[in-house]
């Protein structure tokens, strides 16, 4: 089959296009035909090497972490699917590698596709949806009437997480550029701060949640609109020791990763304020919850721009320039 991979770490460097075997089917998998296939800033981030001490994956590599199409064979333990079936999914993060002809997933991380969605379409959302749902559901446990901020809005995180948040009863403010304030109010924020032109620590206070996932600036001014027993929440990092002991990392890194949060967490903890870094994980099952919520019309796919499969470089270097709109999404045919 045809894939792109990286035969090394390299900031910038371009994926190449080779024949591979197909993956191996063990008994617990689904095989996937791929339809289409999502790009993400982590996609980015994996080749430039940014998260091998705690992802330490075997090079060559097939990049690639979100995933839509048709099942072609199960694995003898399979009863949930069939060959034929629609499905989408977010692979395990140590069996990545969307961007090919063909996956073998564990069924346990695989839903239906939803019903009134395109592949492309799907392709988007599970990604992005996983880690909206596990930052607002799981994590911050937002509920009715609370206030939170989502960072980057009109990023592929923050298009759903917008949603899901108005689903959910809350107050939804989000920061955003001036071309996207449209964007980010049609899907449900009920304050958008223009960061060109607004502080959004300036602009509000009291805050229940926030979502970060910018850099360390953005992280630190978070603090100041969150009232004492708030959870700032990053996807961006600073991996904490919390993560650490979850994702199995040694001591050594352990103690790397209370070093790099430990400035984040000291800040919030003197204003009462919780700090936690958060890695998404597949979940299938979480993935069909968030299908239902699709098909119900409570959250709605975002897409940028559909690339061919034979431009997943192009598809990787837009993604990477930060302007795009909600996703970016790669066609296999």
């Amino acid at each position: 089959m045809k894939a792109f991979l990286i035969d090394r770490y390299a900031k910038g460097g371009a994926l190449r296009l080779a024949e591979v075997p197909e993956p191996e089917l063990r008994d617990n998998d689904v095989m996937v035909e791929i339809h289409a296939a999502s790009v993400n800033v982590l996609d980015a981030k994996i080749r430039d090497g940014e998260f091998k001490l705690i992802l330490p994956y075997r090079l060559p590599l097939i990049l690639g972490n979100d995933v839509a199409g048709t099942v072609v064979r199960v694995g003898r333990n399979v009863r949930r699917f069939k060959a034929g079936d629609a499905v989408y999914a977010r692979p395990e993060q140590d069996r990545i590698g969307t961007f090919a002809q063909y996956i073998a997933i564990d069924a346990a991380d695989v839903a239906p596709k939803p019903a009134n969605l395109t592949m492309e379409e799907a392709a988007s959302i599970p990604l992005v949806a996983l880690t909206a749902w596990q930052v607002l559901v799981e994590r911050a446990r937002l509920e009715k009437g609370q206030k939170i901020l989502i960072h980057a809005g009109s990023g592929g995180v923050g298009t759903i997480a917008i949603q899901l948040a108005r689903h959910l009863g809350a107050h939804v403010a989000t920061t955003t550029s001036t071309g996207n304030i449209e964007l980010v109010r049609s899907l449900g924020a009920d304050v958008v701060i223009d960061y060109r032109n607004e502080k959004f620590e300036e602009v509000i206070e009291g805050y229940d949640v926030v979502l970060n996932s910018l850099g360390k600036d953005t992280l630190e001014k978070s603090l100041e609109v969150l009232k004492p027993g708030g959870k700032l929440i990053s996807i961006s990092g600073p991996p904490d020791p919390d993560f650490a002991r979850q994702n199995g990392s040694g001591w050594p890194l352990r103690q790397i990763m209370r070093l790099m949060s430990f400035g984040i967490r000291s800040k919030a903890r003197r204003r009462g304020i919780d700090y936690s870094f958060l890695f998404m994980t597949a979940n299938g099952d979480q993935l069909a919850r968030i299908g239902a919520l699709i098909e119900a019309g409570a959250i709605r796919p975002v897409i940028d721009r559909v690339f061919p499969f034979a431009q997943t470089n192009e598809a990787l270097a837009h993604v990477e320039t930060g302007r795009a709109k909600g996703k970016v999404v790669i066609a296999m045919k």
